[in-house]
């Protein structure tokens, strides 16, 4: 029986072994004796670990690495699996090493090896057999030791690795491990300085009350300065309030920290009375204390208030503060006050210190937001006398001179840069990119990252990204494909802005597929989409016409476990709306505002205008008018849409008042409002208002659209105005608006309207010179005309044109093609396209019907007479129709066509139908009973 137990989760312990015997065997094991005996023995020592890093670093592990190591004819020494350990660089390889070790000894591995095995761990950044070997620790009784507690939790804040390090200290409390005090500390130091993490940071000073330690004042300082920095301003105070309850004074470093956090979150007063608070408890203001001060007051516009200060701290010194006179110049800057900027540096000199490269800088980066770049030159050259310029106050010229459009400028300045011994960084270059990219200047964008790769410095991700988004926006897709590859290649991997960048412009310049193609490759790189990315997709997909897809992704973003927002709510309504589900609007509305959505003037536009495009106008003018009561000032968009809503439901009144309205807030209002309500006051006639607005619309300046003139124009001709159609049509070319289907087809109806075939057919064949291919509505039109003028001939050519061009004639078009052949003398054509049109499933009118039963009459075709007949008296208006034919031809027809059916002997059908027909003259009383 094996002494030392059983084996349990790969580790051999002895179940009562006591601590001390398993500590015991742990004595020396990090370095050998120094006596001369043991000399040869520690060599012989340095040779095995060697030979073993050598098996184990030479390939994957298998039987043949075992194998080789077996060779070696290893002693189970503690001390050898350690030496191993440290050297090695790959946690897999240690983790076999480690297992295949227990096989060749019975006794447990002892806390060093598991220490050694966790330091590892923390070298190559790899945790995950932390869990499994903090399990083998807690049942072998012992746990990681401080120093390795806080290697681990080290090695992850440099790493950036944050949330691995909180994971880190939550495994081990998980086993009921004490974390090291300093290991708490130096994860709760590095959340501070990140962003959003305030939270970790108050969960793991918990676990430091729960564990005992006694928090102390640069513990409180930085949780201050974290949850300060967040906005978070209450949890701030009370942590402060904490620690004053736990008896321990703030020092000076704590009120600096407070003074200057709670400034930059916009809580001015309270930092003016820390300021006070600290003079009040006997700590003297230093430097820093005041030039944060200061820089607080210039930040939030309190000028007078800053240089009291100043004046102040330079009274009390003799050597000028450098930090509070660039803070103040920077003050100034920041307020265009750029005299007393120059005269504050020239004070500063005068006071026998020179003004730094910093000071300068601050009045560049303030010349640079003004946009004043011969000034900034100007600044440049005299600094030269005081200060030598560095990187940064290049790149800020280099900005300015790119923002100006001097890109040539630009381009010498960083020449001048070289010159003066300092190359262009990473940073130098993305302005350079970006600004390029923004001015369209993209072969010579790639040209300066080309030059990059190659002479200056490494891209990073806002290179990749700024050339990737400027290469999509102007149409060059797949060069901007092939930087996102270069980026892949750099082992740069691509955030979700790239990916957001590279989706639109697939789908922008119509390439869906490679776009929903790329969304898949972010899934396999492992790129997490935040919620900004998932709105842009599914705004893509919605604007592609994939409205099915639009709706999924909007599901995919509460799945994924995020919120909507009031942006996302927004790009769903819109994209449902002109999908054609305008109206969901009113139920995604209200579960928006469920939800707790804030709306701001965007999303009350986009729903206002989902309301007005459903009918629902009422709810869009509540809407309105609760944006104005929350403080949201309605937008052109705002009064567009409700006015269209209006208009559309002939409440012109109304939209007349809203239109008002918004010209009496200084609403610049363009040609669709306009438009709107030319188009409402048009279609009830009330021309004379709709040629005002026009008149309006012009003396503003606008130009009238196509829109606009087909409004008129068919207001017009419903109107039966056809001269003044024309004349207004003529003003429309004048004025340089090329008409479209729509104008054409409104034209053409209304002059075969009153008859004016001949007229219509010339703005037909106009129409198509102009390389417009007419639509249904036109074919129709044109074709009733020429048949009702009586010309077949070409009635009948545009109908087979119309069917032969892959157009579906219409119940209308079949119609008119029917009276007209009847109407002249084809009836056997009429009665063939009569049949087609009931094959088409088409309604055929009692009209047509009474016109081709006449026409197969004279033509002697009684059995296609009898099947007209029996649909005539299928169709909902026959009582009428009859009435009509039957009182047309009088009982001599009558008569004469029962006599041709007698001597024809046809079938029973035709009796029994015109028996009806004779039934339905002499009682048409008794019609709707039969």
């Amino acid at each position: 029986m094996n002494p030392f137990g059983s084996v349990v989760a790969g580790t051999i312990f002895r179940n009562d072994t006591k601590p001390h015997r398993v500590f015991s065997l742990c004595k020396n094991l990090s370095s050998f004796s120094d006596n001369g005996e043991n000399r040869e023995g520690n060599n012989n020592n340095r040779q095995l670990i060697n030979s073993i890093c050598n098996v184990l670093e030479s390939g994957p592990w298998g039987p043949s690495s075992e194998t080789a190591l077996s060779s070696l004819n290893l002693s189970p020494q503690p001390e050898l699996i350690i030496s191993v350990l440290r050297r090695l660089k790959d946690v897999n390889i240690a983790i076999n090493y480690f297992r295949w070790f227990e096989t060749r000894t019975e006794l447990p591995h002892c806390p060093e090896s598991y220490n050694s095995l966790l330091s590892l761990m923390s070298r190559c950044g790899n945790f995950n057999p932390l869990e499994q070997i903090l399990g083998e620790m807690s049942v072998a009784g012992f746990g990681p030791s401080v120093t390795t507690c806080i290697e681990m939790v080290t090695s992850c804040v440099k790493a950036n690795k944050l949330k691995q390090g909180f994971d880190v200290l939550q495994m081990m409390r998980k086993f009921k491990f004490r974390p090291a005090f300093s290991a708490y500390t130096t994860l709760i130091g590095a959340l501070s300085s990140a962003s959003n993490d305030s939270d970790k940071m108050l969960t793991l000073f918990q676990q430091m009350q729960e564990l005992g330690y006694e928090p102390t004042v640069h513990l409180f300082t930085t949780l201050i300065r974290g949850f300060a920095r967040e906005g978070r301003v209450d949890s701030a105070l009370s942590l402060l309030d904490e620690m004053k309850s736990s008896s321990l004074d703030a020092d000076i470093v704590l009120y600096n920290v407070c003074i200057d956090c709670f400034g930059k979150a916009g809580k001015v007063d309270m930092a003016w009375k820390f300021f006070h608070e600290m003079e009040a408890n006997g700590l003297h203001p230093d430097e820093v204390t005041y030039t944060s001060m200061i820089g607080v007051l210039c930040k939030a516009n309190r000028l007078e208030e800053a240089v009291e200060i100043f004046e102040g701290l330079e009274k009390s010194r003799r050597v000028p503060c450098t930090y509070a006179y660039n803070t103040m110049i920077m003050g100034y800057g920041s307020a265009g006050k750029f005299e007393e900027a120059y005269s504050l540096l020239e004070r500063q000199r005068a006071k026998g210190s020179i003004p730094s490269v910093i000071a300068y800088n601050c009045i560049l980066t303030s010349l640079r937001r003004m946009g004043r770049v011969d000034e900034a030159l100007r600044v440049f050259e005299e600094m030269k006398k005081d200060a030598p310029p560095n990187l940064s106050t290049y790149n800020i010229l280099i900005d300015m001179l790119c923002r100006a459009g001097k890109l040539d400028s630009a381009f010498s300045m960083r020449d001048s840069m070289e010159k003066a011994g300092l190359f262009p960084n990473v940073r130098t270059v993305n302005i350079m990119v970006d600004r390029l990219c923004k001015a369209n200047k993209l072969d010579e964008a790639c040209g300066v990252f080309e030059e990059m790769n190659c002479k200056v410095c490494t891209p990073d991700e806002i290179t990749f990204c700024s050339l990737i988004d400027g290469l999509g926006k102007v149409g060059r897709v797949d060069d901007a494909y092939r930087i996102y590859e270069k980026m892949l290649d750099a082992e740069c991997r691509p955030n979700s802005v790239v990916y957001t960048s590279l989706i639109k412009s697939f789908f922008n310049h119509g390439r869906k597929e490679d776009g929903h193609k790329v969304y898949k490759e972010m899934m396999s790189q492992r790129c997490s989409p935040d919620l900004q990315f998932l709105n842009t997709y599914m705004d893509c997909m919605f604007k592609a016409g994939e409205a099915d897809k639009g709706r999924a992704m909007f599901e995919e973003i509460k799945a994924r476990g995020f919120v909507p927002d009031a942006r996302s709510y927004s790009i769903l309504i819109h994209g449902l709306i002109k999908a054609g589900f305008a109206n969901e609007t009113h139920e995604l509305f209200y579960l928006m505002k469920e939800q707790g959505c804030v709306l701001d003037t965007r999303a009350y536009n986009i729903v206002i205008d989902g309301f007005c495009k459903c009918g629902k106008v009422n709810k869009a003018y509540q809407l309105l008018e609760e944006m104005k009561v929350k403080g949201f000032e309605p937008t052109v968009v705002t009064y567009g849409s409700v006015i269209d809503g209006l208009a559309k439901i002939d409440r012109l009144d109304e939209a007349y008042m809203l239109f008002e309205e918004a010209k009496s807030k200084g609403i610049e209002l363009n040609v669709v409002i306009y438009s709107s309500l030319i188009d409402g006051f048009g279609k009830v006639g009330r021309i004379d208002e709709a040629y005002l607005i026009l008149e309006e619309l012009m003396q503003k300046g606008l130009t009238p659209n196509v829109y606009t003139w087909n409004s008129l124009l068919d207001a017009l001709v419903k109107a039966e105005e056809i001269n003044e159609a024309l004349a207004c049509f003529q003003s429309l070319k004048e004025m340089k608006c090329a008409p479209n289907q729509v104008t054409y087809g409104i034209l053409i109806n209304g002059l075969c309207k009153v008859r004016k075939f001949n007229k219509a057919f010339v703005f037909w064949q106009e129409m198509q010179k102009q390389g417009m291919k007419p639509n249904a509505v036109s074919y129709t039109t044109m074709i009733s005309g020429l048949a009702r003028a009586g010309n077949i001939a070409e009635a009948g050519s545009l109908f087979e044109r119309f069917k032969g061009s892959g157009g579906v004639p219409d119940s209308a078009c079949y119609n008119a093609m029917i009276e007209g052949l009847s109407s002249g003398n084809r009836a056997v054509d009429a009665y063939a396209l009569f049949e087609e049109t009931r094959r088409r499933g088409l309604s055929i009118h009692s009209k047509t019907c009474v016109v081709l039963l006449d026409a197969l009459h004279k033509s002697d075709c009684l059995e296609q007479a009898a099947v007209v007949g029996a649909v005539l008296r299928e169709t909902g208006k026959a009582k009428h129709a009859a009435r009509c034919w039957i009182t047309s031809f009088g009982n001599h027809w009558r008569s004469e066509l029962l006599m041709q059916l007698k001597k024809q002997k046809v079938q029973e059908e035709c009796l029994l139908e015109m028996n009806f027909i004779t039934l339905q003259y002499n009682t048409e009383h008794d019609f709707d009973l039969l």
